[in-house]
């Protein structure tokens, strides 16, 4: 077996890419959620929905950055800032439908367009951080320069 599809594989796999499936779920059940604020600690009552929504999407679009870019091969690693940013936006448009169906929840392009703006900052900001040479120890398959 190679590398790509035994074990190894898979296990490279999982390591960059269950973070973003957790990630997700855990966006999914938040948004799940009929009243969201009675959940959230009374540190987050004073923070703008917008830039919740742009903070949740910037950690789900940096993942998302880790994972194409040292999770598969080939052109996805090359443009991980690219990708990144598209996954996260997608996944936040299906997450502004989820929330039509959950009760006394809405949805809007204003929320989207935050989850937009936060997958921006998210991808950028990873790509800027890999490059930073402390950070290359947390980073499996990063060597320092």
């Amino acid at each position: 077996m190679t590398e790509q599809t035994g074990e190894s594989g898979w296990r490279r796999f999982a390591a960059y890419w269950g973070p973003v499936v957790g990630y997700a779920g855990l966006i999914f059940y938040l948004s799940a959620q009929s009243h969201p604020d009675d959940d959230l600690p009374s540190l987050f009552g004073a923070v703008n929905d917008k830039v919740l929504h742009a903070l949740e999407y910037a950690g789900l679009s940096g993942l998302c950055y880790r994972a194409f870019r040292w999770g598969v091969p080939g052109t996805a690693a090359s443009r991980a800032v690219v990708f990144s940013i598209l996954t996260a936006s997608l996944y936040g448009v299906t997450d502004e439908i989820h929330q039509l169906f959950v009760p006394f929840r809405e949805s809007s392009w204003q929320d989207w367009l935050a989850d937009v703006t936060g997958s921006m900052l998210g991808a950028v900001a990873a790509h800027r951080l890999s490059g930073m040479t402390w950070i290359a120890p947390f980073l499996p398959g990063v060597r320092s320069r």
